[in-house]
């Protein structure tokens, strides 16, 4: 008779550690019921279009900031005397530096990029409507404190460059009448820069990512999870009927793979695509012209409109009112104050106050559709001004003093007569081409919604 043996200790840990997560996951469903708020989540039903993972790619590219934003902190050092070498010393002697300080700002080109592509299909779609009004309003407060917080983080490095544009804020600041000599000294804390690093990056590294954090999730997360998702009206079964794939493992492998691209993606143009080098543009010297860059594409709509609009200046009472400094700024607030208000604007003039979970093709709503690409068309004008600038002047020394150096290079220069002609061009279209925009499109969307119910 054989005796025996006693188990080896290798198979005891496995089924000794098998038995403690199951006695931990009971003990935990008894007090905390997991397991009944959680199965009914796993089977919520997503869609499976490409599209609606443009607000996924957009959360990843988040992460990654986060991420990646943490890590600079470690090094860098907000202070106005030291703020350019440290970012140079971030780049260049941190082992990784450069490569995380780089896939920081494609991070955040990629999260805007994918928040307009969500913006416009959210827009041309319809899905802003009646029960999403609160989803709509979060997405476009995101928008905008993404861009703000854009703008604090390309000012932080100290160069040439972000300070020559730190500058130009502070001169819309000064032309504010009554109180732009108190609202400069109260950012800049006196004289330019003053203090004004150490508050921009307190606002960039704990005010505007606090509330990003405390938006995006709600965004993203508590109110999509709440509410039925839109659907396609191809694939859709009715308005009120639920289809699609479960969370898991449908979307959720849908969701990694997103994941996984994006950082790739991330990886491969933080590693192969140079941007921002402030070791080139050198530190901030007042007086110097500020190194060639082109803008990032969401500011040079504010940079080219402050190009086109023409340098008015009104005397009213002993000041001198610029408005031509004014109008970019008002232009971007009554942007966002429009976009913000949307769904309840086109409520108000169509009357439609049902719900809503199926999506229009762009066609089906000719006027909101023609109105979307007219604004497309209005700021795409604006950026162009960004496109060309004048050719500098020959510089030239007194007698016996050094050469000056040479005027930065820009990436296209025309005479200024030519420039003069540029510029009077885009005044033209900027009010031209969004009408006939607008009137082309609101003709073909009716077209093919007629061709469509015919």
């Amino acid at each position: 008779m054989a005796t025996p043996t006693k188990p080896k200790w290798r198979p005891r840990i496995i089924v000794g550690s098998a038995k403690a997560a199951v006695d931990s996951a009971i003990y935990l469903d008894d007090r905390l019921p997991f397991g009944r708020w959680l199965r009914p989540q796993l089977r919520k039903l997503f869609p499976s279009h490409w599209s609606f993972l443009l607000g996924e790619l957009a959360l990843y590219a988040f992460v990654m900031l986060v991420l990646t934003g943490t890590f600079l902190t470690l090094f860098y050092k907000p202070n106005p005397d030291v703020a350019y070498e440290s970012a140079v010393e971030l780049s260049l002697q941190v082992r990784g530096g450069l490569l995380v300080r780089q896939l920081h700002h494609w991070s955040a080109t990629v999260f805007v990029l994918a928040i307009v592509a969500h913006l416009c299909r959210v827009f041309f779609t319809g899905a802003f409507r009646r029960p999403r009004e609160l989803t709509w309003m979060l997405g476009v407060l995101l928008f905008g404190l993404v861009l703000f917080e854009s703008f604090l983080g390309v000012s932080l490095p100290g160069d040439q460059l972000a300070l020559a544009g730190l500058r130009q804020a502070q001169g819309v600041l000064l032309s504010v009448p009554l109180v732009g000599t108190y609202l400069s000294a109260f950012v800049f804390d006196g004289g330019f820069p003053g203090q004004v690093i150490p508050r921009l990056f307190a606002l960039h590294v704990l005010l505007i990512p606090g509330i990003l954090l405390a938006v995006v999730p709600l965004h993203a997360l508590i109110l999509t999870w709440r509410q039925k998702h839109t659907e396609r009206r191809a694939t859709a079964a009715g308005e009120h009927q639920v289809s699609g794939g479960p969370f898991f493992p449908y979307f959720a492998v849908k969701n990694g793979a997103t994941a996984l691209f994006t950082i790739g993606f991330l990886a491969l143009l933080a590693t192969f695509v140079r941007v921002n080098p402030v070791w080139e543009h050198g530190a901030y010297r007042p007086g110097a012209p500020p190194p060639s860059a082109q803008p990032f594409w969401y500011f040079g709509v504010l940079d080219g409109a402050q190009r086109l609009v023409p340098a008015w200046e009104l005397p009213i009472g002993g000041y001198v009112l610029q408005p031509g400094l004014w109008i970019p700024p008002l232009i971007l607030l009554a942007f966002f104050g429009v976009l913000f208000l949307y769904p309840f604007i086109e409520r108000r003039y169509s009357g439609d106050r049902d719900v809503h979970h199926l999506l229009d093709r762009p066609s089906q709503a000719p006027v909101r559709t023609a109105l979307g690409v007219a604004v497309i068309t209005f700021f795409t004008t604006l950026w162009a001004g960004t496109w060309v600038s004048v050719a500098p002047p020959a510089m030239h020394s007194a007698p016996g003093l050094p050469a000056p150096p040479p005027a930065p290079p820009t990436l296209l220069t025309v005479p200024p007569d030519t420039y003069a002609l540029v510029v009077g061009g885009l005044r033209v279209a900027v009010f031209v081409l969004p009408v006939v925009a607008f009137l082309l499109t609101r003709a073909i969307c009716r077209r093919r919604s007629a061709a469509a119910t015919a």
